[in-house]
């Protein structure tokens, strides 16, 4: 039948198909783990061994069988370096290797001055959130092709209702029924076709009638305020709104609206909190930050110790209420990170210490990693910045002596100034082409420019000799 021939866009099958779980799959090894981080972050070897083994592990304790299976704790990670080397991403790019919920938080947002900080709970209650949020787009793009069959009988029935069959007093005919199905076939390959667009339908909307609310509280009461929107959201009855609209954002609007009906609440919940219990991964910055530096028994120190307290149960592994249900973290992996330039990480509670036996150090970035991260990643930033302005008709061209000369004024401000890592090359890089990005839209006859290392040092040299400028644009 034709209804059965309804097909996807290119992007929905590969939206499908990015949604396929891997977490049980056999090929991610450690040297498969490793060869994927290396096409976004240079260098960092020992770390990136650390998180292939800490993942591979995951998989491995997913096949044991008994009850040695619950005992199996993972192997939290901390990462010590400075800014910029790499640490966010490579925590990052396993996350999105593995399909794992993965959420990034501050140690410092737990010891704001002034006002009570977030509950540490809070980071738990943020996976559960990302985790129901992944369920819920991999059972919509399952449902997608009945979605968007139901958006097209519903656009129809607006644009050509149906023939009904009514009681003895219908006057409808076969002819009259037979003639409404062609018509409202031939309405269905123009809509699928694109034709029908522009054209303007009245649709009834669901409008939400409960006002957002926020509730300032003490710790444990941030997610209330969701969940008090939930009861009464409940309690008052929905109100629809006629709007008028192209058949094009009605497409959009009824597909949502319609995979919404499809989804069953009540599975994804349960598959969410497993996966976040069992898959979720929590990367904690700038731990260093809640480390104590002295004995002194300031308020500063005892919020940071507070902080780490409080931090504890959640990594030794606790129940975490959430608007979903309860979420054990013992099987989450908590991966942290710091510069570490001011205290070490024998500064932090011995009991916290426990639990990130694994510490890895990642290296200062040399010129010649620098050279390799302008060129080789697959979100190189010399890519990123020719693919912007191609989007304006021009081509650029990056000759190796300009790429070396770039990498070498990071290198040296680096050395001189403040050692931020490969951020440095993107306060350099908005530098260099800013004339070009500025002029791109109004440049008509050179549409092909060179940058060598003579454009570079034109644009850089007296900026990366002078120490004060330096400090001001690089």
């Amino acid at each position: 039948m034709e209804e059965n021939k309804l097909e996807l866009s290119p992007e929905q099958k590969d939206k499908i198909v990015n949604f396929v779980r891997i977490e049980n799959s056999d090929y991610l090894t450690p040297h498969q783990i490793v060869a994927e981080l290396d096409k976004f972050v240079i260098g960092q070897d020992a770390a990136k061994k650390s998180v292939a083994i800490a993942l591979r592990n995951r998989m491995r304790r997913q096949k044991v069988q008994n009850l040695l299976r619950d005992e199996i704790m993972p192997n939290n990670i901390i990462m010590i370096g400075p800014t910029g080397v790499g640490k966010t991403e490579i925590a990052r790019r396993l996350a999105k290797l593995a399909g794992s919920p993965f959420v990034k938080v501050e140690a410092t947002k737990y010891t704001e001055v002034g006002y009570v900080g977030r509950d540490v709970e809070s980071m738990v209650r943020d996976l559960v959130e990302r985790s129901i949020t992944m369920v819920k787009e991999e059972q919509t793009a399952e449902k997608l092709q009945e979605a968007k069959f139901a958006t097209e009988n519903r656009i129809i029935d607006i644009l050509v209702p149906p023939l009904k069959d009514g009681p003895s007093f219908d006057t409808s005919t076969s002819e009259e029924k037979e003639t409404n199905h062609r018509t409202r076939e031939k309405f269905r390959e123009m809509l699928r076709d694109g034709k029908l667009d522009e054209r303007q339908i009245e649709l009834d909307l669901v409008v939400d009638s409960v006002p957002s609310m926020q509730i300032l509280g003490p710790i444990g009461m941030d997610d209330m305020g969701m969940n008090l929107q939930d009861m009464f959201g409940s309690m008052i009855p929905k109100k629809s709104k006629k709007r008028k609209v192209s058949v094009a954002d009605a497409k959009k609007i009824l597909e949502k609206e319609e995979a919404e009906k499809l989804l069953d609440m009540e599975a994804i919940t349960k598959e969410a909190i497993r996966r976040a219990e069992n898959n979720g991964i929590i990367f904690i910055d700038e731990i260093d930050k809640v480390a104590s530096r002295s004995n002194s028994s300031s308020g500063g120190e005892v919020s940071r110790e507070g902080v780490q307290r409080d931090l504890l149960p959640i990594v030794e592994g606790t129940n975490v209420n959430t608007r979903y249900g309860t979420c054990k973290t013992d099987h989450i992996l908590f991966i942290a990170s710091g510069a570490f330039h001011v205290s070490k990480p024998s500064d932090l509670i011995p009991e916290l210490q426990g639990r990130f036996p694994i510490r890895v150090e990642l290296k200062s970035l040399t010129r010649d990693d620098f050279v390799k991260i302008l060129t080789i990643p697959e979100n190189a930033l010399i890519k990123q910045y020719m693919a912007l302005i191609e989007s304006e008709g021009i081509t650029v061209e990056f000759d190796e002596s300009a790429i070396h000369q770039i990498a070498t004024i990071a290198a040296n401000v680096n050395d001189e100034i403040t050692n931020i890592g490969a951020r440095r090359l993107h306060t350099i890089m908005t530098t260099l082409l800013e004339e070009i990005l500025y002029n791109a839209p109004d440049r008509i006859e050179e549409k092909h420019i060179v940058i060598n290392s003579d454009y570079v040092n034109e644009r850089l040299k007296d900026i990366a000799e002078s120490t004060d400028l330096s400090k001001f644009i690089l």
